[in-house]
């Protein structure tokens, strides 16, 4: 009879180790839709400039997490289709537990038009506290780059409503100003190539470990 109770006691002991391990030794949860890199990318020493005319350099990427597109203020649809997609889901990036806040910043790739007023009054439409900067090309192609991202002239400047061919991912900047991964469009016959913010939404409390 002890021995049964013995026996019985020792499975409920093993039950309850293997519940607990199940719980606590679990694989850590991964972002579903992330492109996350193996190791982080040191970018190159930079220097932009933002929409007040300020000066943005490494030290403005650090200690946050930066969200980072690149575009121009005369595109005519994936930038402001997808600052309008983040300015709806950014209230609830704000609400995430990180310990480092999340900052959304657009790249601007057409310095010739884009400049820190024009850029000002461009994102101010969309929330005035987003970031906008840019650059000259000489400083502005190879930080482009870095992050894993390209532009090109579509057409001569020399024409006023010239278009500007660039990449369409979110690129996401970790709290020490390293790459880490991005967003990519989501490709859908018939659709615009945009990233979808439900996805940001989705794997930012992974990614920041909120």
């Amino acid at each position: 009879m002890k021995q049964k109770v013995l026996i019985v006691l020792l499975l409920g002991l093993a039950l309850a180790g293997g519940l607990y391990l199940s719980v606590h030794l679990s694989p850590p949860a991964t972002a579903e839709h992330a492109k996350l890199y193996p190791q982080p990318r040191t970018l190159p020493d930079f220097t932009l400039v933002d929409q007040s005319g300020a000066s943005f350099g490494e030290e403005r990427l650090r200690d946050h997490w930066t969200l980072v597109f690149t575009g121009y203020t005369y595109c005519p649809d994936i930038c402001p289709t997808t600052l309008a997609e983040l300015t709806r889901v950014y209230p609830q990036l704000q609400q995430l537990s990180t310990q480092h806040p999340i900052q959304i910043m657009l790249l601007s790739v057409d310095p010739k038009r884009d400049t820190p007023a024009r850029l000002n009054e461009y994102i101010n439409f969309f929330n005035p506290e987003f970031i906008a900067a840019t650059a000259d090309h000489p400083q502005l192609f190879p930080f482009v780059r870095a992050l894993g991202m390209m532009y090109a002239m579509a057409d001569s400047t020399d024409n006023p409503d010239y278009l500007v061919d660039h990449s369409a991912s979110v690129v996401i900047i970790n709290p020490q100003a390293q790459v880490i991964g991005r967003f990519t469009p989501t490709l859908m016959p018939g659709e615009m190539a945009v990233v979808n913010p439900q996805h940001i939404v989705d794997d930012m409390p992974v990614i920041t470990g909120s």
